[in-house]
């Protein structure tokens, strides 16, 4: 890793002809056309690294009715809570100490939303664990699986939560962001059960948006940004801001962001780009994952 530029992690993936790193006006989540009035919005992860520091802080800027924090670690919330209350006074906050990965504490989660706010618009699956790092025989059952208990599980029972809330499942508009990782994208041995548990929910959002043609789910890769599951081997690296993944992630929320639904992109891509693309991306159908090569019995005719 160290003959590697340090730019690498912006470059080796670029899709786009423009790309950024921080926070550019067309994701500006204080523009007027960004904006999520009257909107219920779910964050996980939202106590520490990019939901705190980034996705949170966003998506209170763009002026959303309600926020509602999800995380394990109720005292770290209440500190986001906070930070929010002194970007947007008027966003009303509840907070909710849950394990993504436990069917009751998902059930409960949506039960208070429920209570609250009736329903919430906008999912951001920002929760996610990197673990078992190394030689694939050598790795500890448990500790490799647990990588797909909050990775894909949780996936799964977040959106399952996030839709049946819903007033009517098949036709009541919302939108599903789910964060990934490049590692799904890549062959990556020594990571193994991360990259597969972020592939599993990466697909499920390419099933959710064939199956709810009114929701926009669209699994975003935030980039390279400072945060504890940065290996040390890594950190001469150029970092991204996490206000530009929050800056995406509220884009996403958009109307001019369905195209992408059952699409993975970068945080770093230009939206502008990706918009004048579109029907590029549409038609050949790009940024989704698929198995390559030529099938049919016609090829052997």
């Amino acid at each position: 890793m160290e003959n590697l530029p340090s730019d690498h992690f912006l470059t080796s993936l670029q899709f786009t002809k423009n790309v950024y790193q921080d926070v550019y006006p067309s994701i500006d989540p204080s523009k007027p056309e960004l904006s999520l009035a009257g909107k219920v919005v779910i964050i996980t992860g939202a106590s520490r690294g990019i939901g705190a520091r980034g996705i949170a802080p966003a998506f209170a800027k763009a002026g959303p009715k309600a926020i509602v924090l999800v995380a394990t670690n109720a005292e770290k919330l209440a500190t986001v809570e906070g930070e929010l209350k002194a970007i947007n006074p008027k966003v009303q906050l509840l907070s909710v100490a849950a394990n993504i990965a436990d069917v009751a504490s998902v059930d409960n989660l949506f039960a208070q939303v429920k209570a609250t706010f009736g329903h919430a618009d906008v999912l951001v699956n920002n929760a996610g664990v990197s673990v078992a790092a190394g030689n694939f025989h050598e790795q500890d059952i448990d500790v490799w699986w647990s990588n797909h208990e909050v990775n894909a599980k949780g996936a799964f029972l977040l959106a399952r939560g996030f839709i049946n809330a819903l007033p009517d499942p098949s036709t009541t508009p919302a939108t599903i962001v789910n964060l990934t990782t490049a590692a799904a994208w890549l062959v990556l041995p020594i990571m193994s059960g991360y990259a597969t548990s972020k592939v599993a929910s990466q697909q499920l959002m390419t099933h959710l948006a064939a199956g709810y043609p009114n929701i926009t789910a669209v699994s975003l890769h935030p980039g390279f940004v400072d945060t504890d599951m940065v290996p040390d081997s890594f950190r001469h690296f150029d970092f991204d801001s996490p206000a530009l993944v929050g800056g995406a992630a509220v884009w996403l929320a958009s109307d001019k962001a369905k195209f992408l639904s059952g699409r993975a992109v970068a945080a770093q891509w230009s939206v502008d780009d990706l918009v004048a693309r579109e029907d590029e991306i549409v038609k050949g159908g790009l940024l989704r994952m698929e198995m390559t090569g030529k099938y049919g019995a016609e090829q052997f005719q």
